[in-house]
């Protein structure tokens, strides 16, 4: 009840501003009620979607609670309020045809059914634990309030099928990429004989690789407002964050090597620093991308309604920024935890090296579909990620218990009463499951039906608010 209560609060804030910036101007209605859907959008969002940055930090427990909540707080608002906001399609990357909507007026009602049914849907799936993509949602809100508005041919059929071919694509290649990654920690550093000396060697250029990717990630997606890099300034950067990343990580991996012990546990222990450079960085962008599936909608109606005229781009006003900005971090510190949970534990069990793995894969991911130009979701990156290193443990793990039970086997071949304790226990281990199943199943189902679900509780509230506005 509490977190309701200050959730109510912060929406009736944005009322009482809004209405005070509008001055109760006509049209301020619109203005007022779109404000206050947009901030029970950025608080769902912050409540859902972030969970995917910090979520893989908590469950290796690099962060506390607590402090990846904070570090994801600060640097989602920060992301939003300074590199946010570039110029912003209002019909969110063009799905519909803004000279197909026949009024104004229509179409404000429009934009406002589409970012309520995305809000609603959003808040849903954290409801029921599942990590949804946010982008899918607002485009689903879009797509059927657009129908509803004025048909079918209004659709970009063209940008819907690259949006649903995402579906596919971002999970796919976030866990081959991070599965990738774990395997080149596994076989190069923890399942060697002198995993220490093997750490010096690698670890500095593991980082280098994360400050790598990472660099170019902010360059193309994160500081996209301020500063528009071509090619060879992100190649340069790049290269310029390796050789910066790995000369200064190798003399502290060598002085952090003398303190430990040469165990997997603790040569581990040596990613947990790069992970909370990770988490920040990547709530940092997430805040500067994802910031306008909050408030894009709100931005088309509040320049709708001022100059009584439609528009497929607009910029968006400090005041609606400071609504996304704020709203992320409030929804993250309310509601966050239980998402955060459950991409960082409950999928499977991280360790810092894990956690690393599936950073790194979700911004080179990034990186390679927006160069590919293909829509990919960061939802379902960072959790195909987890699913990637999951199933790759899983498939080690197994293939250690057979390799094992083929010896004792081969070994002996006899059905003792040992014999057969040894053989039962290994098929019980040979069916283990390092992935959960459930949350395997009711995420992707969440993942199919996001942008159909959304689309139609748009229609139904385009419907609804036509009627409601006369």
């Amino acid at each position: 009840t509490a977190k309701l209560g200050i959730s109510a609060i912060f929406i009736a804030l944005i009322g009482v501003t809004s209405f005070y910036l509008t001055g109760g101007a006509s049209g301020s209605i619109f203005i007022i009620s779109a404000a206050m859907i947009g901030g029970y959008m950025a608080i769902n969002i912050g409540a859902n979607d972030v969970a995917n940055n910090i979520g893989p930090a908590v469950g290796s427990k690099v962060l506390t609670m607590g402090g990846a909540l904070l570090i994801a707080a600060i640097f989602e608002a920060s992301g939003a309020l300074i590199a946010g906001g570039d110029v912003v399609s209002t019909i969110s990357k063009g799905i519909i045809n803004p000279d197909a909507i026949p009024t104004a007026k229509a179409f404000i009602l429009a934009m406002m059914a589409a970012l309520l049914a995305a809000a609603l849907w959003i808040n849903l799936a954290t409801w029921v634990g599942a990590p949804v993509s946010t982008t899918h949602s607002i485009v689903g809100g879009v797509l059927g309030a657009g129908v509803a508005t004025a048909g079918l041919m209004t659709v970009n059929w063209p940008v819907m099928g690259g949006i649903a071919a995402a579906w596919v694509i971002s999970p796919v290649m976030g866990g081959v990429f991070a599965a990738l990654f774990l395997v080149i920690i596994k076989f190069m550093v923890l399942y060697r004989r002198h995993k220490v000396k093997a750490a010096i060697t690698w670890v500095p250029i593991l980082v280098g690789i994360m400050a790598t990717a990472f660099s170019v990630y902010l360059a193309i997606k994160g500081f996209k407002k301020i500063w528009t890099p071509n090619l060879i300034e992100i190649i340069a950067l790049g290269i310029g964050a390796f050789v910066v990343a790995f000369f200064a990580t190798k003399p502290l991996v060598k002085r952090a090597s003398v303190k430990i012990g040469n165990t997997k546990k603790e040569v581990n222990a040596l990613f947990k620093i790069p992970m909370i450079f990770a988490a920040a960085l990547l709530s940092f962008a997430h805040g500067a991308n994802d910031v306008a599936n909050a408030v894009g909608p709100l931005a088309a109606i509040v320049s709708t309604v001022t100059t009584e005229g439609i528009s497929a781009t607009v910029g968006i006003p400090l005041w609606v920024m400071l609504i996304g900005g704020v709203g992320l971090s409030v929804g993250l510190i309310l509601y966050g935890p239980k998402l955060v949970k459950t991409v960082g534990s409950e999928i499977t069990k991280l360790n810092p090296s894990r956690a690393f793995s599936v950073a790194l894969s979700a911004a080179i991911t990034v990186i390679i579909a927006s160069w590919l130009g293909l829509p990919v979701s960061s939802t379902h990156t960072a959790v195909g990620g987890v699913f990637g290193v999951g199933f790759l443990r899983e498939f080690l793990g197994n293939r250690r218990v057979h390799m094992m039970g083929s010896f004792f086997h081969h070994e002996t071949g006899k059905k003792t009463p040992i014999m057969q304790k040894i053989n039962s226990r290994i098929a019980s281990l040979e069916a283990r499951k390092l992935v959960r199943r459930r949350y395997l199943y009711t995420i992707c189902a969440a993942w199919i039906i996001t942008v159909p679900v959304s689309a139609f509780l748009a229609g139904l509230l385009v419907f609804g608010l036509t009627y409601i506005a006369g």
